[in-house]
């Protein structure tokens, strides 16, 4: 299967580390124009310098954005109007124990979980239907099926993506855009892989060994017994925007490693 997506815009929030810069690098090797979007303008250009590098042909642009306001959203929309495809990426995640946080830690977490791509599908996705083509991909986690005792917020916010991504699949049935989540299990990105390393100093083991403990403890379904790489995770995203997808719809797409014990 080729998967060609010349000629196809698309805008990657969170995209300078982690899953959404394999996400931003799948796009491009794909062939779209691809917009990186980070909160700040210095990991924005590093980014670009070093996608640019890797690929020189590509047509990159970049908006440095704090998508979780609405003031940082509009900054997004008014110097990347418009996208044929739109990964809401843009999450965080943070290990903590729930009888100690407030309010202000939910609602700050929610506002980038789950608002930002609220925001984003809501400018983006009505020009997508007048065109009638799009492509809407929810970044969520098997932890919003699973939701974990040391991150109940976090796995609330994921949970409320799937419900977010089934709705606006529905919506906008049969205009030609599809709308699906992305479900990734324990993943070498940014954030989970400096945990890891942490634990791995802490305990004077290796990443390697803080991964499996980790797996053994916290995920023991898994059936591949490893964590994936952010490029796994990132070629289902990128099949998914594919036209190869086109009959990909409202659907709940894991990338979990089978750690979620179910056959539907």
């Amino acid at each position: 299967m080729h998967i060609e997506l010349k000629g196809r815009k698309a805008i990657v929030t969170g995209s300078t580390a982690g899953i959404g810069r394999a996400i931003a690098e799948g796009m491009a090797r794909a062939g779209a124009t691809v917009i990186i979007n980070g909160r700040t303008q210095k990991r924005v250009d590093v980014t670009l310098r070093e996608m640019r590098a890797l690929f020189p042909e590509a047509e990159l642009a970049g908006v440095a954005a704090d998508v979780s306001t609405a003031q940082g959203c509009a900054v997004l929309f008014g110097q990347a109007p418009d996208a044929d495809i739109l990964v809401n990426n843009a999450g965080t995640a943070h290990l903590n124990n729930f009888f100690d946080q407030d309010d202000s830690e939910w609602l700050e977490l929610f506002q980038l979980n789950v608002m930002s791509g609220v925001r984003t599908a809501r400018h983006y996705v009505p020009k997508m239907m007048a065109r009638g083509w799009g492509r809407v991909v929810f970044v969520s986690s098997e932890s919003g099926l699973n939701i974990p005792k040391e991150m109940i917020d976090y796995g609330v916010t994921k949970t409320a993506i799937l419900a977010v991504s089934r709705g606006l699949a529905e919506l906008v049935a049969g205009t030609g855009v599809t709308v699906n989540a992305v479900l990734p299990g324990p993943t070498r990105s940014e954030i989970l892989s400096s945990w890891m390393k942490s634990t791995a100093q802490e305990q004077g083991i290796t990443q390697e060994q803080a991964e499996q403990q980790f797996l053994k403890i916290a995920r023991p379904t898994t059936l591949i017994n490893r964590f994936a790489t952010t490029e796994e995770v990132a070629n289902m995203v990128v099949y998914t925007c594919s036209k190869q997808a086109s009959a990909t719809t409202g659907a709940a797409l894991r990338v979990d490693g089978g750690i979620v014990r179910s056959i539907a």
